[in-house]
């Protein structure tokens, strides 16, 4: 928050308008609007363009009626609302003014409570522009302005002072042209590669490295054709990896707002637009199906059974109780196939069936963790989720219990004929199943701790223990081949 200049105190009969969106919210409630709208109801978005064709206060009219939003949820510039609470309590009269709809507009004053008068859309006369202005005029006479955009301009203009709010530069710049005082500047804050590596998730691509298991399995990774193969996998995997968590996090703002460390991530803490997401999660699908093209048509159609089945986990089946574990142990499962069908080598079935218990056990260590927090903070069911606070047992008990069938599976897989024709000497594969057994129990130890990460396999990335694990994994692999 930056002075242009020096001013005497504003006197309190002169009001000030706020812009809402852009301004006071750092984000655009219309399109936050059609985002619930579409996770909700999505066949409803066949009537957006009849909406539309009868006008832009009929069309955000009935998506807000649709598509209700939490006032209390919205992402406001806290820096902006510390200093209406100033003027406020200096006896100045605050007025939303705003071109989204007046269910909106009412909630987010409700909530505030520091406006006197709210100037909305009404379904009929869009609030925007000229028509913003003229009913500033009329009801305030003089008044002071804040907005962000470059529509805000023409209300400058007629303003008595202007306050401007994480503008572009551009904008900032024709409001030091209007030859009104700049009373206050809010400075935008800046977008760093950090945000776009978080937004896309780019650790969560070590998953995708599930790929290379086949090749590995096979014996096979000194192959310059295969191995180029199963890199192109893993890149059409990362693609399309992030744009499922792209629109996962934009259809997840009310969630991850709630939670103590999702409201980080940057749509739900608007450091990224929504707009940007709506654009950026279809670029990646069509980047991730470009690179497909250079794979075999099995693998494309793996890739986009694998993007069907996490949209439906997204919009759905996340909130079904056990059906969402086994939904995400049968993603990571997908991305060893993926892998075999990349590099045409056949999948044995016990990869398949030790991976699925192994991921099985790993996505309810993700369940138990959100189900801690739910207890720690005194809560009885997790929002957006199936489970209750008095699951935790439950799910213990069936994470620990899926993570040792997958060791047994190991070990039946150690006595089975397939392993004589890959290694000279089977026996010592037995080494892995005490180190398998360490490396599960000490997670599940960890877990009920509160020490491991909502995303297990986040948390072995950070791990240097998980990393001996996989160092001497590696090593028993080497000295039985």
């Amino acid at each position: 928050m930056l002075p242009e200049k020096p001013l005497p105190a504003d006197p309190p009969d002169v009001p000030l308008a706020v812009d809402l969106d852009g301004t006071l919210v750092r984000t655009d409630t219309l399109h936050e609007s059609l985002l619930v709208l579409f996770k909700q109801a999505p066949w409803l978005l066949l009537l957006v363009p009849l909406w539309v064709l009868k006008g832009k206060a009929f069309f955000k009219a009935e998506v807000a009626r649709r598509a209700a939003l939490d006032a209390s949820l919205l992402p406001y510039n806290e820096e902006l609302l510390a200093w209406l609470k100033e003027e406020k309590a200096r006896g100045r009269r605050l007025v939303l003014a705003t071109a989204a709809d007046r269910r909106i507009a009412d909630g987010v004053a409700a909530h505030l409570g520091l406006f006197s008068d709210v100037f909305a859309s009404d379904g009929t006369v869009n609030l925007s522009g000229a028509r913003k202005l003229a009913r500033l005029k009329e009801s305030l006479g003089t008044f002071d302005y804040a907005g962000n955009d470059a529509v805000d301009v023409p209300l400058w203009r007629e303003s008595r002072q202007v306050v401007v709010v994480h503008a572009p530069a551009g904008v900032l710049k024709q409001a030091h042209g209007l030859g009104r005082q700049v009373h206050r500047v809010f400075e935008r804050p800046r977008v760093g590669p950090r945000v776009w590596v978080k937004a896309l998730r780019v650790h969560q691509w070590a998953k995708n490295a599930l790929v290379f298991v086949p090749l590995l399995a096979a014996h096979k990774a000194t192959r310059p054709d295969m191995l180029l193969h199963a890199v192109l996998g893993f890149t059409a995997f990362s693609l399309c990896a992030s744009s499922v968590y792209v629109l996962n996090d934009l259809l997840d703002l009310d969630s991850d707002r709630r939670h103590p460390t999702k409201c980080k991530r940057p749509f739900a803490a608007c450091a990224l637009p929504v707009s940007t997401g709506v654009v950026l999660a279809p670029a990646l699908l069509l980047a991730g199906a470009a690179v497909c093209l250079l794979l075999p048509p099995a693998f494309a159609a793996l890739l986009a059974t694998y993007y069907a089945l996490t949209l439906a986990y997204s919009l759905r089946l996340k909130q079904v109780v056990m059906l969402d574990v086994l939904v995400l142990a049968g993603l990571y499962t997908v991305r060893i196939f993926g892998g075999s069908l990349a590099v045409g080598v056949p999948t044995s079935s016990w990869l398949m069936m030790f991976s699925m218990f192994l991921f099985l056990s790993l996505a309810l260590v993700k369940r138990l963790s959100e189900v801690r927090r739910l207890r720690l903070s005194n809560e009885t069911s997790a929002h957006g989720r199936g489970y209750l606070a008095q699951d935790y047992e439950q799910l213990a008990s069936l994470g620990a219990a899926a993570g040792q069938v997958s060791v047994l599976v190991l070990a039946l897989y150690i006595t089975s004929k397939e392993v004589t024709a890959l290694y000279a000497h089977p026996e010592r594969l037995w080494l892995l199943c005490p180190v398998m057994l360490y490396w599960v129990g000490r997670v599940w130890v960890l877990a009920h701790r509160g020490l491991v990460n909502e995303d297990p396999l986040v948390f072995a990335l950070r791990d240097r223990v998980s990393y001996a694990v996989g160092l001497v994994s590696a090593l028993v692999l080497w000295a039985a081949k």
